[in-house]
């Protein structure tokens, strides 16, 4: 999934967030529309990224993403020698 799907969408959303108590620490409240695009439901973890245009938000952090891009691709060229060492 790619995680900036929100900047390739053809009509780009924009959404006033309001800063709000959540105990004692503070939260904002995301609209339904935002989750919607973000694919995001009750109960994911979210990652704000800063980048040289401003903050990103998205499921997936990209350290994570990449290591799990690596990990795919050492599963698929060693496949065999995986399943071996399963038995």
């Amino acid at each position: 999934m790619d995680k900036s799907n929100i900047r390739y969408n053809l009509f780009l959303m924009t959404a006033k967030l309001k800063i709000t108590s959540i105990g004692n620490s503070f939260g904002v409240i995301l609209p339904k529309e935002v989750l919607e695009k973000l694919r995001a439901e009750k109960g994911d973890t979210l990652f704000l990224t800063e980048t040289p245009n401003g903050f990103e938000m998205s499921l997936i952090d990209d350290k994570i993403q990449r290591q799990m891009e690596i990990a795919e691709q050492v599963m698929k060229e060693n496949r065999n020698l995986l399943h071996k060492l399963a038995q």
